[in-house]
């Protein structure tokens, strides 16, 4: 066993959506708890690369205290799997995207909602397509399964 700082890595599809929210909402819960730990997102689809989040996550987030103006959309690279710890998805087809790219010994996997008790195997829903109370919902999950996060890994 070997004492390496946490490091995770939140994905989604195309990362201006979820996988941005769950990294702030895992910074701003980490940095409460003092937690050490590196955070990124990214998206397994290379669409929205180098662009930032959604304008409506940008909102919701900063209505949360945290800026994620300054984030860039980037898709997942087979390096990340040795560069995190964990990787962290927020649906099972994503999931299911990163089971395969995944080498023997790579970063462990989840779903975020798996952290949290009661709600094993739930996907953290798109908000992209629908209206901006998705968003809300969206924050709500995310903050759930980043407070759980943090408290396993603080363990």
């Amino acid at each position: 066993m070997t004492d390496r700082k946490s490091a995770v890595l939140f994905v989604c599809l195309g990362n201006i959506c979820r996988s941005p929210l769950a990294e702030a909402a895992f910074r701003q819960e980490a940095e409460r708890a003092g937690l050490d730990v590196t955070v990124d997102s990214a998206g397994t689809g290379a669409w929205h690369v180098g662009n930032p989040p959604d304008r409506r996550a940008q909102a919701v987030a900063l209505c949360n205290g945290v800026d994620i103006s300054g984030y860039d959309a980037r898709q997942v690279k087979p390096e990340d799997f040795a560069r995190f710890t964990d990787i962290v998805a927020l649906d099972r087809d994503n999931l299911a995207v990163l089971e395969r790219m995944r080498p023997e010994g790579g970063a462990a996997l989840s779903l975020l909602l798996d952290h949290v008790p009661g709600r094993r195997g739930e996907a953290v829903a798109d908000p992209y397509y629908g209206s901006d109370a998705g968003f809300d919902t969206t924050w709500a999950d995310v903050t759930a399964g980043a407070r759980a996060l943090v408290a396993a890994l603080s363990r």
